[in-house]
């Protein structure tokens, strides 16, 4: 291997290992970022969340998943509705009078996502 080779072979895998270090360095806090927007969805999700404890929201994503059939789910979710309402009473506090909606199938991140759509690619989402 020549001089100018091995030179020019050295500064290419320098840049290349720059290019990914930098990379990986912008994942990170966008990551960090992601855990934490699906953690206070998911707190979201859970009625009258405002008046549980720590303690109280992880038990309760517990026993959701425990339960085996949507009735049993349904019905967890109409006594804790009850409870947080009876809660919210006692302190003084205003719930609204139905849960948060429930989506159909919108996963983690609340059905957003990357991926083709309108203005997307060459055609501009058209067909």
């Amino acid at each position: 291997m020549t001089r100018t080779s091995m030179i020019t072979w050295a500064v290419g895998a320098g840049l290349a290992l720059a290019a990914t270090a930098g990379a990986w360095a912008q994942t990170q806090p966008q990551s960090q970022n992601q855990t934490q927007a699906r953690a206070e969805a998911q707190e979201r999700i859970i009625y009258g969340n405002q008046l549980m404890t720590p303690q109280e929201r992880n038990e309760y994503r517990q026993r959701m998943r425990e339960l085996k059939t949507l009735e049993e789910r349904e019905q967890f979710r109409k006594e804790h509705h009850a409870k947080m309402q009876e809660r919210a009473k006692e302190r003084g506090v205003k719930l609204p009078d139905e849960p948060p909606a429930r989506g159909a199938g919108a996963g983690a991140r609340g059905g957003a996502g990357v991926g083709p759509g309108a203005g997307a690619g060459p055609r501009g989402g058209r067909p």
